[in-house]
């Protein structure tokens, strides 16, 4: 199980100091120059289809107009019986593969990956292209989508990788994601409450994605991981019964 933080701001990251728990913390400070990309239509309608196939029909997707190292969409999966929550999944990120160490095998570090989040049925996600510039211009509402696409970019952008257990705060200091949460920090890991054939996709014999969860967490949550590893705060969220869908004033598990 990999128990890397990624810092995605700082000074080089070729000799990266470690954490208590003995996990490595990587700097980035400078990016590859910009580099125009179209997307992979293929690897794009394989993604769709999977989606659907597991999670339900897509009611939109959040495109982009100009892509740098890949081209990221946002599939919105609307809340159903089964799943009674939003689902938001990328493409774009696994039309490269990403960085990883060499000494890594494939289970604990997979090269080709896409990242969700889950959201309450309450959130605001517009799916009609005339209301969504007004929505998102409300950062406690856009917030999450522009985490999804940032990670699933940040690897590209830094030669690097994202894996289980990775954290990313918000800025050295982890400040709030907005200003109705404390939440701070984000958690790679496997979600919970979609179904297990959802979270890998075979491409081809030589590329399988994987399906990696974003888990905003708290602060002092990421310090615990830190200390003593991913697994001491999964241990956590099962004993005050933390779920994978987002939730704003959730207890802080650290601190609780």
């Amino acid at each position: 199980m990999s128990d890397t933080p990624i810092f995605p701001a700082g000074p080089g990251h070729d000799e990266p100091e470690l954490s208590p728990s003995g996990a490595p913390i990587y700097r980035y400070e400078e990016a590859v120059p910009f580099e125009l990309a179209s997307g992979d239509d293929a690897t794009i309608s394989a993604i769709a289809a999977h989606i659907e196939r597991y999670l339900g029909p897509v009611s939109g997707v959040y495109h982009e107009l100009l892509s740098d190292k890949v081209h990221l969409d946002v599939h919105i999966v609307p809340p159903s019986a089964d799943f009674p929550f939003y689902a938001l999944i990328t493409s774009g990120m696994s039309d490269r593969p990403m960085t990883v160490p060499p000494e890594a095998s494939l289970d604990d570090a997979p090269p080709f990956a896409e990242l969700c989040i889950l959201l309450p049925s309450t959130w605001d996600i517009p799916t009609d292209p005339a209301e969504v510039a007004t929505a998102f211009a409300d950062d406690n509402v856009y917030w999450p989508i522009r985490w999804l696409k940032m990670l699933a970019r940040l690897p590209h952008e830094y030669g690097s990788w994202l894996g289980f257990g990775h954290t990313i705060p918000n800025g050295e200091e982890a400040a709030p994601f907005a200003d109705n949460t404390e939440l701070g920090c984000m958690l790679l890991l496997t979600a919970l409450s979609l179904p297990e054939e959802f979270q890998t996709l075979v491409i081809s014999p030589e590329k399988t994605v994987q399906f990696y969860t974003l888990y905003p967490i708290y602060r002092e949550e990421m310090a615990l991981k830190m200390a003593q590893g991913a697994d001491a705060l999964i241990d956590r969220f099962e004993d005050y019964d933390i779920g994978d869908v987002l939730d704003l004033t959730r207890p802080n598990t650290a601190l609780a």
